[in-house]
């Protein structure tokens, strides 16, 4: 009695200090239209400068992706004051890191200075946006370094094509079809004039929200964005927005093998699932953890701790602007065949489904969800990051504290519902993966199948 006492009070404490974060912020936007958001934290004599382009490989057309993943490596390049090699040299040298990232949706750059140097990171950014070097030396530069990345990160890594096989299977005839790596071809054909193109249309003030946090004076930091950003033109074209219509899969599941350099097999499951900030969204993500988040989630427990048929079973969930996917990726232990697996697997989704999660699970589980949700904002980078994310997605920077009350309306119920509308055959990509020894030449196949006739 007392161990549970101390259980429900241990609980109580954690919502009321989750529930007494609150992440004060100031916005403004510019006559560019440069969206900009400030968070002041002096705990800590550290910055964070970042900007978001609302573009990413969504924002292709056929026949040139993998421009804004190019783009990504491209604006490292340097501007017309800034010669190649420079935004390291000048970061490092201040005693400071930087790095970018492409999905679907945005390209994000950010830098983490001592907060002394805001300037520089200011100007830095400043210049990416207005005049970032597009010539034929750095064209052919980040070419090769883009085909070196796809190659070890995506051709000959281990289980490296998933994620372009579910796109493709999952988001067939739209801009949701290709992975932001994009293909050695399209990037190969482009022109230095579809690059410059490219970057007129998307890199520009009103296409990007420019987020600082950490050590900051709110006041000079006003001052510095104008000084930096204030006289960048706003973009003349018209920035297209791709609408993206879920395909159908048709009646049954879409089930496909791939024979890859790997030494394990395994199973990739995606169902397709609404845009992020949806109500049927968050039940989802909540669902998620559920199935695999952590050592006491249902996965774990019932597929690795008790029947021991896993080295590891995870729920992936994408989350994406228009649709996104939910994907259950495992590798059976040895002696344990992709079919038993899958079929354990299914049922766990099938319990979910036809029964309610007890209430003591799910009041564990959304405790789980508010822990990690106000966990996820331990340092400046990650606030000037998601302050930029829900200003571009939602509209509203402020959902940085309020989002968490979304999750809350989350009820037992809703899980049941989503699991039945959404985890369903119609809705379903299966991806066997198998070890390329496995795969029959076309010689072994004939055979196969004319002894099959014969017998």
């Amino acid at each position: 009695m007392l161990n549970k006492f101390r259980l429900t009070l241990m609980f109580s404490l954690l919502a009321v200090g989750l529930n007494a974060q609150n992440i004060e912020f100031e916005e403004f936007t510019l006559d560019n239209g440069l969206d900009v958001i400030l968070h002041q934290d002096n705990s800590t004599p550290i910055v964070t400068v970042a900007v978001l382009y609302h573009v990413g490989s969504k924002n292709e057309p056929e026949g040139r992706t993998g421009f804004a993943h190019f783009f990504e490596h491209l604006m490292f390049e340097g501007s017309a004051n800034m010669k190649r090699g420079d935004y390291d040299k000048l970061i490092n040298g201040a005693g400071g890191t930087n790095n970018a990232y492409t999905t679907a949706d945005k390209t994000y750059y950010y830098q983490t200075l001592p907060s002394n140097q805001l300037e520089l990171g200011l100007y830095m950014e400043s210049e990416r946006m207005l005049h970032a070097k597009i010539d034929s030396a750095g064209i052919a530069t980040q070419r090769e370094v883009v085909k070196e990345e796809k190659r070890s990160r995506v051709d000959n890594q281990p289980y490296g094509s998933v994620l372009e096989n579910l796109l493709k299977f999952s988001f067939k005839g739209t801009s949701y079809e290709w992975a932001p790596i994009g293909s050695f071809e399209d990037i190969n054909a482009a022109s230095q004039e579809d690059f410059e193109d490219f970057y007129a249309t998307f890199y520009v003030p009103n296409n990007a929200t420019l987020s600082i946090a950490g050590d900051i004076d709110y006041k000079e930091a006003k001052e510095l964005v104008n000084k930096y950003f204030g006289e960048i033109k706003r973009g003349a074209s018209e920035i297209p927005r791709p609408e993206i219509e879920v395909p159908d899969l048709g009646e049954q599941m879409v089930r496909e093998t791939v024979f890859d350099n790997i030494q394990l097999p395994a199973l990739i499951q995606a169902f397709r699932v609404p845009a992020q900030g949806t109500e049927d969204y968050y039940a989802m993500q909540v669902l998620s953890t559920l199935l695999s988040g952590g050592q006491s989630a249902r996965f774990q427990k019932a597929i690795i701790d008790e029947k021991q048929m896993a080295l590891a079973v995870q729920t992936i969930p994408l989350a994406q602007e228009d649709a996104g996917l939910f994907i259950n990726f495992a590798l059976p232990n040895p002696g344990i065949t992709i079919e038993a697996l899958e079929a354990e697997v299914d049922a766990q989704v099938e319990k979910v489904k036809n029964e309610l999660v007890p209430e003591r699970e799910f009041q564990k589980l959304m405790n789980q969800i508010e822990n990690n949700f106000i966990s996820g904002y331990s340092s400046g980078q990650a606030i000037a990051e998601q302050l930029a994310n829900y200003k571009v997605y939602f509209g509203d920077a402020n959902l940085i504290n309020t989002e968490i009350e979304r999750y809350k309306k989350v009820k037992r119920e809703d899980l049941m519902r989503v699991a039945k509308k959404y985890l369903v055959p119609s809705n379903k990509v299966v991806l066997t993966y198998l070890p390329k020894e496995q795969q029959q030449t076309p010689k072994e196949t004939k055979l196969k199948k004319e002894g099959g006739n014969n017998r």
